[in-house]
């Protein structure tokens, strides 16, 4: 063999060596970019439930106060009930 041949075929076996390693960083990129994507998704899902919890604790509270204030009022209007004679 001589030394163009030699020559030819590392040649060749590089190109191809190049080939392969490139479709596997192009996969391995690929796979980044999606998981890359699904992290993204998941924190903007987490952050949508975080806010809509933080509401329904904040609505939870007001409900929580109206319905104290219910009670008391069912409360005093049972008392004047009481003090004129009725029964509640």
């Amino acid at each position: 063999m001589d030394a163009a041949l030699l020559t030819a075929i590392g040649a060749m076996l590089a190109a191809v060596l190049t080939a392969a390693a490139a479709m596997y960083g192009h996969r391995g990129a690929n796979r980044a970019a999606r998981e890359g994507g699904a992290l993204n998704g998941f924190n903007s899902l987490t952050d949508q439930l975080q806010e809509e919890r933080q509401e329904m604790r904040s609505e939870l509270a007001t409900l929580r106060a109206d319905l104290a204030t219910e009670k008391a009022e069912a409360a005093r209007l049972r008392l004047i009930v009481t003090q004129l004679g009725g029964t509640p």
